[in-house]
């Protein structure tokens, strides 16, 4: 048993979380990191999700509102990284999050990256891209949402060196299109809601509510 639990710790240390939450939420008009979602803030809900899967360390990129953010941060064990140059584009954030994570020690042999603005993301959804990068060697494993391969998905550390060198908004997608035959897909359609503006929050309060009201009483 003692063996089991080596290996499982061991395992689970070999693939980090960078959560994006550096932007400034120009179209919702407030910070949508701290937006409500089933009695969390949308980045603590993120972040738990994180934790509750089998990748270990967690880093939570901050910037346009960081003091914030860090404040629904506290006392949860993950790292933070401030990109102090969140105005140009996703592709900084995701350069400042993986830094962060290759620096933060132990064998880290990919980094799975994540929005904090997709709320039906799981543990479930993180695991199954640990396991099928396992299962497939791919150097990369995305989430499939109809037509599109995104995030949240898995990069292996041999792609750090080109994700530490994006610029502009291209983002992980991006890399993504850089390798069409080295990417396995998870089938994740829920992926495709993000909440970017206020309907899409009115949205996902409409589904929250609805799906509070069809539970049985008991």
């Amino acid at each position: 048993m003692k063996l089991r639990i080596a290996e499982s710790v061991e395992a689970q240390s070999k693939t980090g979380v960078v959560i994006l939450a550096a932007g400034s939420s120009v179209r919702m008009g407030r910070p949508k990191q701290l937006l409500t979602y089933r009695g969390q803030t949308l980045i603590r809900w993120a972040v738990g999700t994180a934790l509750a899967s089998v990748c270990h360390p967690i880093v939570v990129v901050t910037g346009a509102h960081a003091e914030l953010v860090k404040k629904e941060l506290k006392y949860l064990p993950v790292s933070v990284a401030d990109n102090i140059e969140w105005n140009k584009g996703m592709s900084s954030s995701i350069r400042t999050g993986v830094q962060a994570l290759a620096a933060s020690g132990g064998e880290i042999d990919g980094a799975v990256i994540m929005l904090c603005d997709q709320p039906f993301v799981t543990a479930g959804v993180v695991n199954a891209l640990v396991e099928t990068r396992r299962r497939t060697g791919k150097m990369i494993v995305a989430s499939a949402y109809g037509e599109a391969r995104g995030v949240p998905a898995l990069f292996g550390r041999e792609l750090f060196a080109e994700m530490t060198a994006l610029e502009g908004n291209g983002g992980a997608k991006q890399v993504i299109a850089n390798h069409p035959d080295d990417v396995a897909a998870v089938c994740f359609p829920e992926g495709a809601v993000d909440v970017d503006t206020p309907r899409d929050y009115e949205m996902l309060e409409t589904v929250e509510r609805e799906s509070k009201e069809s539970q049985p009483l008991r």
